[in-house]
């Protein structure tokens, strides 16, 4: 009788050319089964943008040009803002955040208070602040407007962005006991506003402009 399928005794099919190559996935831990160091030595193997969800792993879209304009943009005032206090330090992904066991998350834009990094040789605990930036498609917008809403409220992340080129809106999001309350819904025309960091602010308009190259911003 055969044995059912573990993580060291799976079936086995065999490769053919113009199918996928079986015999590389079965190499990997079943989904649900990924340990941390697993997903470390998979995310630092390649190019490739991947992220552990309760020992899954999922596989983001690459970025394109448009979105890393937009992301520069942000990342810039993000920066300039930390670089005020000499302390607050802002990054960019990839940078994997724990947000908890066998869950890791790489927001497109990261924001440190002092007291949250204790080891900079390790990956941070969690984090004050993330930004996402929405990318196309019903199953990415699920990810950013639903999954992860829910992933660093528990992970008691104190606000979170939604950058989303599809609506122009960008919201800024606090967290309340347990969940995310809408701090500001903005349009382009509106000054996005944080409630954690007092005088930082995001032109919507500007934001979205930056995607389309520095002739446009």
């Amino acid at each position: 009788m055969s044995q059912p399928a573990t993580r060291t005794t799976r079936p086995r099919k065999r490769s053919t050319r113009g199918h996928p190559p079986w015999n590389v996935a079965l190499l990997f831990p079943v989904q649900g089964e990924w340990t941390e160091d697993e997903y470390l030595a998979l995310e630092n193997s390649g190019n490739r943008l991947i992220e552990l969800v309760d020992g899954a792993v999922e596989v983001l879209p690459m970025p394109d040009l448009f979105h890393q304009g937009i992301l520069q943009y942000l990342f810039r005032l993000l920066d300039d803002f930390a670089r005020v206090t000499k302390r607050e330090e802002a990054f960019l992904a990839p940078l994997p955040v724990r947000l908890g066991e066998k869950h890791m998350r790489e927001p497109d834009l990261i924001f440190f208070k002092p007291q949250r990094i204790k080891n900079r040789r390790k990956l941070p605990e969690g984090a004050d602040l993330v930004m996402e930036i929405v990318s196309p498609g019903k199953e990415n917008r699920d990810r950013d407007l639903k999954d992860k809403r829910k992933a660093y409220a528990k992970a008691k992340i104190p606000e979170y962005w939604i950058i989303d080129p599809e609506g122009q809106t960008i919201t800024t999001l606090t967290l309340g006991a347990k969940t995310y309350k809408v701090h500001g819904k903005y349009k382009p025309g509106d000054q996005a506003s944080s409630k954690l960091l007092p005088g930082f602010t995001i032109n919507v308009a500007e934001a979205f402009a930056a995607g389309l190259g520095r002739d446009h911003v």
